[in-house]
């Protein structure tokens, strides 16, 4: 390593012993994997560069024998991250917003049902499909995991295969929702029509889904409206008014409606610059400066990419 150790010593006194050890910056890229953990850093020649398709698990376990066992289980089809105990587990979900959770019950700090709790009451974290592992098979310790908002149960020992379709499943429960989203008149296609009530996202969407999501895309979608003729606005002025970080916002909107939230954004603008088309004697110039186009070229070119025709086709 290029390094030396050298040695002091005084008789009657003892010695003192300096290793020197080089700093360099040849340091392996991230494949995903937070190999800070004790754990983690074990696996690493099990596991090849991530894709960054995959989705992102956030494994909360304290002991290291479930976590290698949870890692050898998914880190074939996730990219894995790792949190200690349950304080911990929170703080990372918080930080890295990830597709899935999967916590133990019984951690130091906080425990599974804490770090469901503070999680499913946490607007930017609340979509998010939290897995508990317990040894606990009761019915009790069961359902007051189910009542603090855990989207599964497994009792361990548990088999890969029901870990892996139970994770599954969750993820496909999620896609499900992003078309529900995406396809839902009152708040994606024609959230700016008036006749369309504007506080009607409903709430059961798929299966129980919480109505913090509505009010979140509510939320999101009363701020873009409150400033469509805005041209500058974007992704900092909806940061400020949010109060979320930019890849807590991304995150977040990803999973709901699977659209980035600059997309999201034009979404909103376009669809009500149509419904002005319709219902308004406003020339295409002036639809287009009031949804936030400076350019006329840019939001008819815009507005042919999201609806497959040009605005004047619309006008007639």
């Amino acid at each position: 390593m290029g390094g030396e150790i050298s040695v002091e010593s005084e008789l009657g006194k003892g010695s003192a012993f300096t290793v020197r050890l080089p700093i360099t910056k040849k340091a392996v890229a991230s494949d995903g994997v937070n190999w800070s953990h004790p754990v983690a850093s074990k696996l690493l020649p099990k596991l090849a560069t991530s894709d960054t398709e995959q989705a992102s698990v956030l494994l909360i376990e304290d002991n290291p024998d479930v976590v290698e066992y949870l890692a050898a289980c998914l880190q074939a089809q996730y990219q894995l991250d790792f949190a200690y105990n349950g304080r911990a587990g929170i703080e990372k979900a918080l930080e890295t917003i990830p597709d899935l959770i999967v916590s133990d019950v019984m951690m130091p700090e906080k425990d599974g049902f804490e770090v469901v709790e503070a999680l499913k009451n946490d607007e930017r974290t609340s979509h998010i499909p939290i897995i508990l592992l317990t040894a606990k098979a009761d019915v009790e310790s069961r359902l007051k995991g189910l009542r603090r908002g855990a989207d599964a149960y497994l009792s361990k020992p548990f088999h890969q295969e029901e870990l892996l379709v139970t994770v599954e499943n969750l993820l496909e429960m999620r896609r499900k929702l992003q078309e529900k989203y995406a396809t839902i008149a009152d708040f994606g296609l024609r959230i700016s029509d008036s006749a369309a009530p504007q506080s009607a996202i409903p709430s059961t969407l798929v299966g129980a889904q919480s109505e913090i999501e509505d009010a979140f895309l509510q939320k999101f979608r009363s701020i873009v409206e409150a400033n469509l003729s805005y041209t500058e606005f974007e992704m900092p002025q909806l940061e400020r008014a949010l109060a979320m970080s930019r890849s807590q916002i991304f995150r977040k909107v990803k999973a709901l409606t699977g659209k980035s939230p600059s997309l999201l954004i034009r979404s909103i603008r376009l669809h009500h610059g149509r419904h002005l088309l319709q219902t308004t004697t406003l020339t295409v110039s002036e639809i287009a400066y009031q949804v936030g186009y400076a350019a006329l070229n840019n939001f008819s070119d815009a507005f042919q990419e999201e609806f497959g025709e040009r605005p004047t086709a619309v006008r007639g």
